[in-house]
């Protein structure tokens, strides 16, 4: 690719173009172009570039008279095609794999640096989703071989297990719309806790709701990192 003067003339460029690339023709072989994985096994190659550009600038058009003629024909015959600039961005972007155009930055997900209460809410949850899915599992395989009619404790420790590990996640990770599925989180684990009454005491409900909240909490104070300003490349 070349860049020239708008008052260049279209045969002057190509001609200037075709002088460039039999030099570089005549100057590597195919081997060792092939072997090359980047342009700057060719650095040496500049100052004959720079030798031709000074011989273009400075020959008059009579000289090249014959030359510009036979590229001025294949140029009437064949036309280049005019690039605008928006053409040159898109097809930037395919090259660099990215074919879609974005007009607006990337959203900022960066979250704060984890606090130690934060990773105590974590172990807890933990915890807690850990004892659901046991008992749950436990109570599983007992009513299976007795009755059906403890499906709603089975999933009143489940529920709340997907919950507590739902609620992990959304620690760790951002998520649009945290304050409604934190609400939706811990309204799961309270009700499953609530319905459990009959097989858990008052202090272990107490207990996983308390977790629950903790983890709320942390959630919801954990906000999104600043952008930093004026930060180099």
């Amino acid at each position: 690719m070349a860049i020239c003067s708008h008052r260049c003339p279209a045969a002057m460029a190509f001609c200037f173009l075709e002088t460039v690339w039999w030099e570089f023709t005549a100057s590597f072989d195919a081997t060792r172009v092939g072997l090359a994985s980047r342009p700057y096994a060719f650095l040496e190659f500049d100052s004959v570039i720079q030798k031709v550009k000074w011989h273009f600038n400075c020959v008059s058009p009579a000289q090249m008279k014959s030359s510009l003629e036979k590229v001025q024909e294949e140029l009437e015959l064949q036309p280049p095609a005019v690039l605008t600039l928006e053409d040159m961005d898109a097809a930037n972007g395919v090259m660099n794999g990215h074919a879609r155009v974005y007009s607006e930055p990337a959203p900022n997900v960066r979250m704060e640096p984890v606090t130690a209460l934060g990773v105590l809410s974590l172990v807890l949850n933990i915890m807690c989703a850990a004892l659901n899915l046991v008992r749950g599992v436990h109570l599983a395989e007992h009513s299976l071989q007795v009755a059906h009619e403890e499906i709603g404790n089975i999933l009143a420790f489940l529920i709340p297990f997907v919950a507590c590990i739902f609620q992990c996640y959304l620690y760790l990770f951002y998520s649009p719309a945290r304050r409604a599925k934190v609400a939706l989180m811990l309204l799961f684990i309270c009700l499953g806790n609530v319905y459990l009454h009959g097989l858990r005491n008052v202090w272990q409900i107490l207990f996983h709701i308390g977790v629950a909240f903790l983890s709320s909490h942390q959630i919801l104070t954990r906000q999104l990192r600043e952008k930093q300003l004026d930060c180099g490349v």
